[in-house]
């Protein structure tokens, strides 16, 4: 199997890997996707190779590009970046979108989800928005980006004033090792290539960070930004991320909105978070109350309108608009959509100028019945 040989795993690991059944197809055979011939993607962790790996067989030989490490949650801010970080902490903002890694096969970009799906329309995307030279310098070398706008198909967000969609890289590392480059050398790539990052707030002492990061998560807050990730300058720790409350409570009105497709770990750790972050900023009784409504309206008011809209007949539905050059990727992404499981109906399709703009309902088939299940009076 060319996995086993591309990794240089044992014979005993490749059979081990095959027992498992952890290997998944991660793209469809189309033109499109011209420099790849096969690629499987890793869908759970084995050993030390991530979640969401990608093994590719491309018209230049067998690729590997490694999946994002999961970083770790900060509950606390002074007494947990006291302990991790050792002398200095950089703290980036946490953009709210979706995890993408950019490489390079054969002549065309490929961009890749936090999964290891190859994403059409993601990809597209890149091979517009993203500079190539940066890969014929560096063809070793992925980013790893943030997308984020409105036409976004996983995370719709409009607070970036970004109405269709774009990347900001927060790592680069290298291919095959997962090693990534030092937060300077990053910036400086990024800067030389054109490529947008997100925002580095600032690098600060250790011994006095988490009054500097306090105040940054209360005001990325009040513009209703997702968080942080704190990093070592020379990214030889790992990061850590926290968030703002206003985007805790976000989460939960999303989850609750369609609370039975979404599972209980996802809506109890928000409320956990929101927990330990009022406790160490010491709130007063106002902004304690005011968490605790807007943690209350969270959970109650996108519920309350998901039976409310099933009580009228209708289904509950996530709507996203998309944007594609050629209908042959349009075709192609709901044709990706739907082996993934994605269950939804094309609502819409226009010409605008010489795009087509698509808006797709996905349907939370799970919410809509069990909320119609409860209306007829069967009991919970």
């Amino acid at each position: 199997m060319f996995v086993s040989e591309a990794l240089g795993l044992s014979r005993h690991a490749g059979r081990k890997l095959e027992e498992k059944n952890i290997l998944r197809r991660a793209f469809i055979p189309h033109p499109f996707f011209s420099d790849v011939i096969e690629a499987l993607r890793f869908d759970r962790k084995f050993g030390e190779i991530e979640e969401g790996s990608l093994v590719a067989k491309t018209v230049n030989g067998v690729r590997v590009v490694r999946g994002f490490p999961k970083i770790r949650r900060a509950l606390t801010l002074k007494p947990t970046i006291r302990k991790h970080f050792e002398k200095e902490v950089a703290v980036e903002e946490k953009m709210n979108g979706y995890n993408v890694r950019i490489a390079r096969f054969g002549k065309n970009l490929y961009a890749m989800t936090r999964r290891g799906y190859i994403c059409p329309y993601t990809t597209e995307k890149a091979r517009e928005l993203v500079n190539p030279d940066f890969f014929k310098d560096h063809p070793n070398l992925v980013l790893c980006c943030e997308a984020v706008g409105e036409e976004s198909p996983f995370v719709p967000k409009s607070l970036y004033g970004i109405e269709r969609l774009d990347f900001f890289v927060f790592d680069i590392r290298e291919e095959r090792t997962n090693t990534p480059l030092s937060i300077e050398e990053k910036i400086r790539l990024c800067e030389e290539y054109g490529l947008k990052y997100a925002p580095l707030l600032g690098v600060f002492d250790v011994r006095t960070a988490h009054e500097e990061v306090r105040e940054i998560i209360e005001r990325l807050g009040r513009e209703g930004r997702e968080g942080v990730v704190m990093k070592d300058p020379e990214m030889r720790l790992e990061p850590l991320k926290y968030t703002t409350s206003e985007t805790n409570a976000g989460d939960l009105r999303y989850a609750f909105r369609y609370f039975n497709d979404y599972g209980k770990d996802f809506m109890f750790s928000r409320i956990v978070r929101e927990g330990f972050q009022s406790f160490e900023f010491n709130e007063s009784e106002e902004e304690f109350r005011e968490r605790c409504l807007r943690l209350g309206m969270a959970i109650l008011e996108p519920m309350v309108r998901s039976i409310r809209e099933v009580a009228e007949g209708g289904k509950v539905v996530e709507r996203v608009r998309l944007r594609f050059r050629e209908f042959e990727v349009m075709n192609l992404f709901l044709e990706h959509m739907r082996s993934t499981g994605v269950d939804f109906e094309v609502a819409d399709i226009r010409k605008d100028g010489g795009e087509i703009v698509i808006w797709i309902e996905r349907i939370m088939r799970s919410t809509t019945d069990k909320i119609r299940n409860h209306l007829e009076g069967n009991p919970w």
